[in-house]
């Protein structure tokens, strides 16, 4: 057992309650007037069928539910390929008659110390209102990439064959829910080499695919197009087509990419060409996308592409040795951490950590910090998106022994940037 999980926490907040059975449509509504949200009613179905009632809590003022917090339960790949236990927090929302009264600090505080209970050592959540989260410890762990392409105005490189390989190139249209197996096969392959990607537990890969008629806003179904090298799935696109048409009757359309995915570059850049050369389309929208993706390499004109980067996934470190330990270091690491974590008194003080690419300790200590630094930098820095140098810059990490923060910084650094494919909030794809 590790120092963590020997204290005593503060008693969970009096007002929280366990969501009784038989109440999930009170909750759901409660969290959609939280957010002056009205959805479909496939996505309702949706969400229902992957909620997991038994980790949701509620707040009542009487008998009407005024606050409501969910977790869905996940395993998210970290530097190294490791999938972790993680949870992932949704739902959350206090009704608007009920707040500034303190009720989203009680649900958080309750879910925090549950979560280090159980034994969970990370959360994870995108956030409505970014500076909120902070409060809880949250820090920004992964960012987005948006791409408003015009697609008539670049053109596309070709990635060499590697080897002596030259097979040729098939696409085909699939309908998306026959080809469900082969996409997330594929999805599959790419979580352990992303940090902050969700291995999709069953009843997820339902989500990529959520498309009602009422939410397309004019956009045409769903659509798929399937990559192969010599009969091999290798890689995939799932888009939406809208059709427009000038004042001058030209053909104005736009692309809007769901997700894209590809094991062989010339895959992935083939699979792009199709989406930029798509008939009667002037424009390609890709809401989200990492940060270091390959296309930026691809296309002719990035400034056409309009890049964007948003924040994304936020990270919670629940309990600092297991989280730490989990991941792999890029580098040897042997430095002596200072955690400030206000709300998780169990992570407060100074943590040896010790580590390489092959696995790491952690465990309490009394010597002296090399860093110190809170519970929000900690979130941010953990998936190697967010470096411990640029957070120094901001005052968010102190350096106490020279050449720490460096060594620490290259430990930390992940080869690929961390990214959320898709968001596990309560609303409809694609808003992330």
């Amino acid at each position: 057992m590790t120092p963590s999980t020997t204290h005593t926490t503060t008693a969970p907040a009096r007002d929280v309650r366990a969501l009784l059975p038989g109440q999930w449509d009170a909750f759901y509504a409660t969290v959609l007037d939280a957010f002056h949200e009205s959805e479909p009613a496939e996505a309702t179905a949706l969400w229902r069928r992957l909620a997991e009632p038994e980790r949701c809590v509620v707040v009542r003022d009487g008998a009407q539910l005024v606050a409501a917090a969910g977790i869905f339960t996940f395993r998210m790949s970290v530097p190294g390929g490791h999938l972790v236990p993680t949870a992932g927090v949704s739902m959350v929302g206090v009704r608007p008659t009920h707040r500034r009264r303190g009720i989203l600090a009680d649900l958080m505080r309750h879910q925090l110390e549950s979560l280090q209970r159980q034994g969970e050592p990370l959360a994870v959540l995108t956030a409505s209102e970014a500076p909120i989260h902070e409060r809880f410890g949250y820090g920004a762990a992964a960012r987005r990439l948006s791409l408003d392409i015009q697609s008539r105005r670049v053109s596309l490189r070709t990635p060499a064959a590697t080897g002596e390989r030259t097979d040729e190139i098939t696409l085909t249209l699939e309908d998306p829910y026959e080809a469900l197996e082969i996409t997330e096969e594929l999805y599959a392959r790419q979580v352990p080499a992303r940090p902050g990607m969700l291995a999709r537990a069953p009843g997820w890969e339902h989500l990529p695919l959520l498309d009602p008629p009422a939410a397309r806003a004019g956009a045409r179904p769903l659509e798929c197009v399937v990559a192969r090298i010599d009969g091999r799935p290798v890689g995939y696109a799932r888009y939406a087509v809208t059709i427009a048409w000038s004042a001058a009757n030209t053909a104005e359309g736009t692309v809007r990419v769901r997700d894209i995915e590809a094991t062989d570059p010339r895959a992935y850049a083939a699979l792009w060409r199709f989406l930029l050369e798509t008939d009667l389309t002037s424009r390609v929208v890709a809401p989200n996308r990492p940060v270091d993706d390959a296309l930026l390499h691809l296309v002719s004109d990035v400034r056409r592409c309009a890049p964007t980067v948003l924040d994304s996934l936020y990270v919670r470190v629940v309990d600092a040795p297991i989280a730490l330990t989990a991941r792999g270091y890029a580098a040897p690491l042997d430095v002596v951490l200072d955690l400030d974590d206000a709300q998780a008194p169990w992570n407060r003080g100074r943590w040896r950590l010790t580590g390489d690419a092959s696995g790491a300790v952690c465990a309490r200590t009394y010597d002296a910090p090399d860093l110190s630094l809170d519970a929000c930098a900690l979130g941010s820095a953990y998936l190697g998106g967010t470096t411990l140098t640029e957070l120094a810059a901001a005052g968010r990490v102190r350096e106490h022994t020279p050449g720490a923060l460096a060594t620490a910084t290259t430990a930390f650094a992940s080869p690929t940037a961390p990214w959320l494919p898709h968001g596990f909030c309560r609303s409809l794809l694609p808003r992330l």
